[in-house]
């Protein structure tokens, strides 16, 4: 899930700006399908007030599918930004977060690193959105603006 202030695509983009060169996890190849926070809510809310049995499940996924490194300069173009990435084995952020969970508030964990190897795509057989008569917000639409507020 991704919105204004969140851990996932503020971080994201403010790494993005800093940063001289990115580290990408892996070879960027990881497949994403990001959905925009208020678009879960309506769907939360409406399936909420369907009469059918709730034992239901919806994958809600965003209207695009990434791999990592697509996601990373989709981002970088809405913002401007030409961004240098560097693909970096999954050995070594296993490495890097085994050592940042030593301290207190952890920069990066292992199960963070394990997430970023597992495709988060949402299934074709499975009911979503459209099941739900809403229409998701892409990640270009909402982080123009972010971009226009301000962020």
């Amino acid at each position: 899930m991704f919105g204004p202030d969140d851990a996932f695509l503020t971080t994201i983009l403010r790494l993005l700006r800093e940063l001289p060169v990115y580290p990408m996890f892996g070879r960027g190849l990881t497949r994403l399908q990001p959905a925009y926070v208020e678009d879960v809510a309506e769907a939360i809310g409406r399936v909420m007030q369907r009469a059918e049995t709730p034992s239901t499940i919806f994958e809600l996924g965003g209207p695009r599918v990434y791999s990592y490194e697509e996601f990373l300069r989709a981002v970088a173009h809405q913002a401007g930004l030409v961004p240098r990435l560097i693909p970096i084995p999954f050995a070594v952020w296993n490495a890097l977060a085994w050592a940042s969970e030593m301290f207190p508030n952890p920069l990066l964990t292992r199960n963070q690193v394990e997430l970023m190897q597992i495709d988060t795509v949402s299934s074709p057989e499975m009911p979503g959105f459209v099941e739900l008569g809403i229409s998701p917000h892409s990640v270009e639409a909402i982080l123009q603006k972010m971009l226009s507020n301000g962020g």
